[in-house]
C-alpha cells in the first residue's frame, strides 16, 4: 500500500488441483501463477520479436503481473507480507519461439516487482527461466515460487 501498488485478487486453480500454495514448515511452495491483469484479463501470446510476435517488454509486463499475483496469494495465505523472510526461488516459463533466447530478460519483470515490494535482502532470490513452444491458455508466461516465512 505504501508503494502505491494495488494487488489483484488472489488467483484460483485453473485445473484439477485445489491449492495454489502448499505450506511445509515455514516454507511456502506457490503453484504456477498466470499473467492475469487487475481487470481479470489474461495476457496471451508468444514472445517472438524477430517475426512480428510479442516483444521482451510485453513479456516483462506479463511476468510482472505473475509476480503481483504471487504476492496476492502470499498476502491471502499469511495475511501480513512482513512475515516473508525470504523469496527463495522463482521459476519462470516463457511462451516463446525456438529462435528466442532471452527468456531471462522476460523474467526480470517478476524479479523487479519482487524487489520493489520486498527490497534487499528479502526480495533477492535464486531464479530459473526457460522457454517453451506453448503454455496452457496461450499465456505469455507462468511463474512459480518458493518463499520462506517467519515463524508466528
Amino acid at each position: 500500500e505504501e508503494l502505491n501498488i494495488t494487488l489483484p485478487k488472489p488467483s484460483q486453480p485453473k485445473a484439477n488441483y485445489n491449492i495454489v500454495c502448499h505450506a511445509s514448515g515455514n516454507m511456502l511452495y506457490i503453484s504456477g501463477h498466470l499473467p492475469i491483469k487487475h481487470d481479470g484479463s489474461l495476457l496471451t501470446g508468444r514472445i517472438d520479436p524477430d517475426n512480428g510476435g510479442l516483444t521482451i517488454e510485453d513479456g516483462k509486463e506479463a511476468a510482472r503481473h505473475c509476480g503481483l499475483n504471487i504476492i496476492a496469494t502470499l498476502k491471502d495465505q499469511i495475511k501480513d507480507l512482513d512475515r516473508v523472510q525470504q523469496i527463495v526461488k522463482v521459476f519462470g516459463i516463457v511462451n516463446s519461439s525456438n529462435e528466442f533466447k532471452e527468456q531471462h530478460k522476460v523474467m526480470d519483470g517478476c524479479s523487479d516487482v519482487l524487489m520493489e515490494i520486498f527490497g534487499k535482502p528479502v526480495g533477492y532470490h535464486a531464479r530459473s527461466a526457460i522457454g517453451t513452444n506453448t503454455l496452457p491458455l496461450n499465456m505469455i508466461c507462468e511463474v512459480e515460487a518458493i518463499v520462506q516465512i517467519k515463524e508466528e
